[in-house]
């Protein structure tokens, strides 16, 4: 084999079993799209909470 073991092989074939090259090509960028978009909601739910926080505080 290619020096993997078992499990990574067989793991590998369930996730990416039956997809051709272009395929697993557009997953990857689309995992990587999702992972951004992630870190955007997160950033911006932290600077909201940021502001509710400030605007509840009494001066």
């Amino acid at each position: 084999m290619h020096n993997i073991s078992q499990s990574t092989f067989y793991n590998w074939r369930s996730k990416y079993g039956g997809m051709d090259a272009s395929l697993i090509a557009r997953l990857k960028e689309l995992e990587i799209e999702n992972a951004r978009l992630k870190k955007m909601y997160a950033d911006e739910c932290l600077k909201s909470d940021i502001l509710q926080d400030a605007m509840t505080k009494k001066w």
